[in-house]
């Protein structure tokens, strides 16, 4: 995905242009350091939010096959986990380069913990509609929210890295605010994520991913490591991975 430059003027936060402000060009979309990845993909596993399945894979809604399934939803059913990830999502934010002052989730499943990270933070809060309402304002963003504020991203799965990005360019179009990164639970870590990130000018930051989830399954013996490679594999080429 690419996001295009028209002419405009630099700022000291990153480039604005028609009113729509964009971050510098990044080295690289993904943080590279991810503190507790291993427990919270314990997390994942222990309370089925992610389960793998390379022999019976799963069907997605596009007709793809996929050998892991993720609902982080679930997590919000247990005290203990929901508190640790909501830790680990504001001490997230905290360690950005610019402190935010605004919390974006993405609807819907990003919601909760987009609330519970600007509750911590005693931040506002809005949320992002995968599209705009048919009625009324016929808007995506819900909320009190002022141009020109730096905004936080907070996800709950990164897969294409489509609805990140879609919300990412509502919040600078139609909200004019300035956003550079989005904040996430999980990640499958594709190739198709960071190129849209790059495009979007974002870099995200996922607590833990795939590479972490299959190691950890690894070591619980829920899968072997061949199953691990196939698993890994599949996020290198989803649509081929089972033809």
């Amino acid at each position: 995905m690419s996001f295009s430059l028209p002419v405009g003027r630099e700022t000291e936060r990153g480039l604005k242009t028609n009113n729509v402000k964009l971050a510098p060009p990044i080295s690289s979309p993904y943080t590279l350091i991810m503190p507790n990845a291993e427990r919270i993909a314990e997390f994942l596993l222990n309370l089925g939010a992610v389960r793998l399945s390379p022999s019976e894979p799963f069907t997605w809604t596009s007709g793809i096959k996929s050998p892991i399934y993720c609902d982080n939803r679930m997590l919000y059913s247990h005290p203990d986990a929901r508190s640790f990830i909501v830790d680990a999502l504001v001490a997230r934010v905290k360690t950005l380069h610019v402190t935010p002052d605004v919390i974006a989730g993405t609807a819907t499943a990003a919601i909760g913990w987009a609330a519970l990270v600007a509750d911590r933070l005693d931040l506002p809060f809005i949320y992002v509609r995968a599209k705009a309402k048919e009625h009324g304002a016929k808007k995506r963003i819900e909320g009190d929210m002022n141009p020109g504020k730096h905004i936080v991203v907070v996800e709950d799965l990164i897969s294409t890295g489509g609805s990140s990005i879609s919300t990412v360019e509502a919040l600078r179009e139609e909200g004019q605010g300035f956003v550079t990164d989005v904040v996430a639970i999980f990640s499958y870590e594709m190739s198709a994520s960071q190129e849209a990130a790059s495009g979007a000018r974002v870099k995200l930051h996922p607590l833990t991913g795939i590479t972490t989830l299959t190691d950890v399954a690894v070591g619980q013996d829920r899968i072997t490591k061949q199953e691990a490679d196939l698993v890994r594999y599949f996020t290198k080429d989803p649509e081929g991975w089972k033809k």
